[in-house]
Parts: structure tokens; C-alpha cells; sequence
């Protein structure tokens, strides 16, 4: 009589022989394809020195001229302590030497440019209930020398290519303005692999690209300024994680300036305590 294999072996020897079935049948073309990365280029940065800068500060500007840090700050509701001033940042202390200051209960300061020795400011909304407005200081003398509309709903982060007044207004777009007539010269649409790229903040015009804080994130983009394609982006985790031990107030990410008689490049945030000089490495 013919002996029957136990139901285990039997099993196991079926799986063997389906197993190499279906190796010898496999076709290159089964094998699962990588997905591609449509993240745009990383660029890798080095921090070189941190300087003092003021805790009390909700960074919404930030910017270098003639060897000064020059930064303007909003004043959130929530926060007693902070005001929507715009002044020069003192480098040893970090304290801001108040140049020009709004009613913070009527005005929010977000973004500052410099163009022909006036400094333009930006507010983000009223709490009035009336339109938003720009502000426009004589650079020496901080005297206020006027007030300019813009047509954006809101107003955020600003720089300037030396021509035109560059704003952000959180959306994925940036208006160029006519410093003088305040008309749009043209609008920017920031866009990567993945398509427009929103919730931009603090702008840095730096040789032909503009960095780009992305708001609530520790990103920088670099975008290019005549396509607007953006070309790269730093990921700044570690370095929001450190300054967030050093002070647990420390909020988001914003702020960026450029010295360019020494082609150094400086980061801060809300309420942090340093600002930092960083070497982009690509």
C-alpha cells in the first residue's frame, strides 16, 4: 500500500514548487519601479556664530544696511509684552532701539525694505476693520514721511531687488510694487514639483533669488525671482529644536537678512533668543 505524506509536508512542498514557479516566470518588468522625489533639492547650511537678540521681539522683519540689523516686529494680542515697532538692533545686547512704533491695538507691523534711504514697513491687518496700509520712514531720521495701500489682502514679509518693493501676503504669490507709485509692476507665482508653494512669509532678496520663510515650518526655500520656480530648500528641524531649549517661549521660524559686503546670511524667529549667521553649503 502506498504510504500518504503528512498534510505539513505536503503543504511545504507545494509552496516550494509555486515559489519557484513564479521565479522562473518573473519579467523585469514586475519589478516595482522607485518613486520618484518631487521634493525640490535640499540645500545643507552650517551655523557659524549666533549673536543676542531679543526675546521680546515677534520677528516679522528682518534685514541688514550698512552694516545694521534693522528689524520690525507684530504685537499679538495674546502676548503683553510684545509691541509693532521697527528699529536697529543694538549687537551686543540684541535689545531693538526703537525707531518708529504703531498702536498695537489698531495695527499688526509685519515686513520692512529699504529703497533710496526710506524704509517701507508693511502691517499684516488692522483691528479696526479698515484697509491695511504701508508706512514709509525717512531712513536717517525715522520721521514718517507717508502711507502707501497695497493690493494684497494682507501684507507679511517684504524685500526689495532694489527696483521693486517685493511683498507676501501667505498665499503662493509675490507682488512686485513701484516704490514710488505703489502700482504692481508684476506678480510672481512660487511654484515646485509639486505645484504653487503657499504660506509664504519673511523674503530676503539675495543675487537673483529670493529666500523665503514658509510659515508655522522650519523651512527656507530659495526661489528664483525671474521664474519663480523654487530651486532649493533647507530644513532647519535641528536648529529650531535647539533654540526651542534654550527658550520655551521661542515660536516659529522668521527672519532673514543678507549682508552682501560680506555675503554672510542671518536667521532668527518669534521671540527667539538669537539671531544666526548660517552658511548655505549648496
Amino acid at each position: 500500500m502506498h504510504k500518504r505524506l503528512p498534510l505539513c509536508l505536503v503543504i511545504l512542498v507545494l509552496s516550494l514548487g509555486c515559489k519557484n514557479s513564479s521565479n522562473t516566470s518573473e519579467t523585469p518588468g514586475s519589478i516595482t519601479e522607485p518613486v520618484p522625489n518631487d521634493e525640490p533639492p535640499a540645500i545643507t547650511y552650517t551655523v557659524m556664530n549666533a549673536l543676542p537678540h531679543d526675546t521680546s521681539s515677534y520677528t516679522e522683519g528682518l534685514l541688514m544696511h550698512d552694516g545694521k540689523f534693522y528689524e520690525s516686529s507684530g504685537a499679538p494680542q495674546e502676548y503683553d509684552k510684545t509691541r509693532s515697532i521697527v528699529g536697529i538692533v543694538d549687537p551686543v545686547t540684541g535689545k531693538i532701539a526703537v525707531k518708529a512704533e504703531l498702536d498695537r491695538k489698531k495695527y499688526f507691523g509685519e515686513g520692512i525694505a529699504i529703497v533710496n534711504n526710506k524704509l517701507y514697513q508693511l502691517t499684516w491687518k488692522n483691528f479696526d476693520g479698515q484697509i491695511k496700509k504701508g508706512f514709509i520712514y525717512d531712513l536717517k531720521t525715522f520721521k514718517k514721511l507717508g502711507e502707501f495701500d497695497f493690493p494684497s489682502n494682507e501684507g507679511w514679509g517684504m524685500t526689495t531687488d532694489g527696483k521693486s518693493l517685493i511683498m507676501s501676503d501667505g498665499s503662493s504669490n509675490l507682488t512686485f510694487l513701484d516704490p514710488v507709485t505703489f502700482k504692481t509692476n508684476r506678480i510672481l507665482g512660487v511654484t515646485d514639483n509639486n505645484g504653487a508653494v503657499g504660506n509664504i512669509n519673511e523674503l530676503e532678496y539675495v543675487n537673483g533669488n529670493i529666500l523665503a520663510n514658509i510659515y508655522e515650518t522650519p523651512y527656507i526655500i530659495r526661489i528664483d525671482a525671474n521664474s519663480g520656480k523654487v530651486l532649493g530648500k533647507a530644513d532647519f528641524t535641528s536648529l529650531v529644536q535647539e533654540v526651542k531649549l534654550k527658550s520655551t517661549d521661542a515660536e516659529y521660524m522668521n527672519g532673514i537678512a543678507y549682508d552682501s559686503a560680506k555675503n554672510k546670511i542671518y536667521v532668527t524667529g518669534k521671540l527667539w533668543p538669537n539671531i544666526y549667521e548660517v552658511r548655505l553649503n549648496n
